[in-house]
């Protein structure tokens, strides 16, 4: 089993659906032995979220606490068939780290064609790093052309624990994370395994992910969270 360091897909009271503060996740991060934490928050346009000030003030926050790195980002929706997003491009720039996803309370499922379209735009969007969850059968996806393009940019695909729980709303993730992960190997895109965590108890944990891994004999190289340092190259953080 591969031994992950980092969660990068979190969220805090300030997202409005999610349980505890930004110091309690870091604290929690920590106590599980946890190298580095991303928070991202969901962007203004999800019910209940923070505004665009919030971003724009994440200068005052330490990158550093419990002995862990935080990132400090965002999950942005993504807002229609154009991939269109709900930050600026400026805003988005000064980020950690950019997680674009598809919400159904921010965008309306459409055709396999227009989502697949959407995702290529964000794609060669320089401030994105990572496509959130996109196994949500609610929004159809070319599965193939989603990961060449990945390819194309250097970007990363996202495998979500919550889309694996049966209690999740997102539809037939479990397909869908197979024929992208097969995809990924052909084309050598990395992934990154994601909690999705909205309460402290479940960051870094990822038992809906490893069968599937295991399962695919998923090469250890393409899973970023083997290693800070593996990640570096793909977080805007991190690049000059």
């Amino acid at each position: 089993m591969i031994k992950s360091v980092m969660d990068l897909h979190t969220h805090t009271v300030a997202s409005g659906h999610a349980y505890n503060s930004l110091r309690e996740m870091a604290k929690a991060a920590a106590e599980k032995g946890l190298e580095l934490l991303g928070i991202t928050e969901h962007a203004p346009k999800m019910p209940g979220s923070c505004q665009t000030f919030y971003f724009r003030n994440l200068k005052v926050v330490p990158r550093t606490l419990y002995g862990i790195e935080l990132l400090l980002g965002s999950e942005v929706n993504i807002m229609d068939s154009e991939g269109n997003l709900d930050l600026s491009q400026k805003d988005l720039m000064s980020l950690d780290l950019v997680i674009a996803s598809m919400h159904t309370p921010c965008m309306r499922p459409a055709s396999k064609a227009e989502n697949t379209y959407a995702y290529q735009k964000v794609l060669e969007n320089p401030a994105v790093n990572i496509i959130g969850h996109p196994d949500d059968g609610r929004f159809p996806v070319d599965y193939r052309a989603l990961v060449k393009t990945a390819a194309d940019y250097g970007k990363v695909l996202e495998v979500n624990n919550h889309s694996l729980d049966p209690e999740c709303t997102r539809e037939n993730a479990k397909e869908n994370d197979w024929i992208m992960l097969e995809l990924c190997m052909e084309y050598k895109v990395p992934i990154v395994m994601s909690s999705d965590a909205h309460f402290d108890t479940l960051i870094g944990d990822f038992p809906n992910i490893y069968p599937l891994l295991e399962r695919l004999k998923f090469p250890e190289e393409l899973v970023l969270n083997r290693s800070v340092e593996a990640l570096k190259p793909y977080v805007n953080k991190y690049r000059s």
